[in-house]
């Protein structure tokens, strides 16, 4: 059965396009898919069908029919991927940078997820066909580790725990500019850009997000620093980092449009993981040294400072 989502617009909302309210709501959907469901009549307010242009009162129920994901025929590929534990619940991989997480449009072949299909007999089905085991992502050109979850039990348990925020997320970040403070917090909403919709962008009405970090090392024009999450919104460190005024390189997204380095995407590494085990409830963690790309152009930076 298709999935239904429920929105109460509240005071603050009334008089936005209710295509608009809904991608702010609704952050792994973009502007033109419920723009779409609107077409097919799946979202409707107040039990009534709307267009995308309907504005939004105050006390509007809206419903948001989400189908099932199309059955994809998903194939398994022998890809060599760095395996650094497995059982029968779980599968814990290193991923390298470049390497999309989970089929997509323009994306079908060549992911985790088409690796692992091959390595793994079974993979939890809660996400569906798409995303079979995916409980949480790291963006394509971010390298490191990430857990996947091998059935549903698992699967359940390991959501719950990045809910709770009780999952242990630590990052190494290569910044644009020099940092001053040691350490600090950035506490602000994350939600889909306004203008561009493929970005996402600190809004006042986004989901809270917060990311603490700290300084390892400064170069002449740059910052190495560890990022730790406490929430996990899409692109959140990348995001709060540009806020701040220090981009990570190799972001030409949310970073300077012309990078100096020539990296294949932002220099971010996914460097510990660390959870409680969903079936014998032990803390287990796991780590991955930075890659050499990463390594590189830190000693490069040292030797130019």
């Amino acid at each position: 059965m298709a999935e239904i989502r429920t929105f109460l617009v509240e005071s603050n909302d009334v008089g936005k396009r209710i295509d608009v309210f809904l991608s702010e709501k609704i952050e792994d959907m973009s502007r033109s898919r419920i723009q779409k469901l609107i077409e097919d009549n799946k979202i409707k307010v107040n039990a009534k069908e709307i267009k995308s242009n309907y504005k939004i009162k105050n006390g509007d129920e809206i419903t948001v029919e989400v189908p099932k994901p199309v059955m994809l025929q998903i194939q398994a590929e022998d890809i060599d991927i760095d395996i650094l534990y497995e059982d029968d619940d779980i599968v814990v991989v290193n991923k390298p940078q470049g390497m999309v997480v989970h089929p997509a449009a323009g994306n079908y072949t060549g992911t985790l997820v088409n690796a692992l299909l091959k390595k793994c007999k079974t993979l939890s089905s809660i996400n569906g066909v798409i995303r079979p085991g995916i409980v949480h992502r790291i963006d394509k050109d971010t390298s490191g580790v990430l857990v996947v979850a091998k059935n549903d039990y698992a699967h359940q348990h390991l959501a719950e725990q990045i809910k709770e925020h009780t999952v242990k997320r630590v990052y190494i970040a290569l910044t644009e500019g020099v940092i001053k403070q040691d350490q600090g917090t950035i506490d602000k909403p994350i939600g889909r850009h306004p203008i561009h919709r493929k970005k996402m962008a600190v809004i006042e009405n986004g989901k809270r997000a917060v990311t603490h970090f700290k300084v390892l090392e400064r170069y002449k024009e740059n910052t190495l620093v560890e990022a730790r999450l406490e929430t996990g919104r899409t692109h959140q460190i990348r995001v709060h980092m540009a806020y701040i005024g220090y981009p990570l390189v190799g972001d030409p997204v949310y970073g300077f449009k012309k990078q100096k380095f020539n990296l294949k995407g932002q220099a971010l590494h996914a460097m510990v993981l660390g959870f409680i085990h969903p079936r014998t409830g032990e803390y287990m963690e796991f780590s991955s040294p930075l890659p050499d790309y990463f390594q590189n152009l830190i000693e490069k930076l040292r030797r130019m400072s």
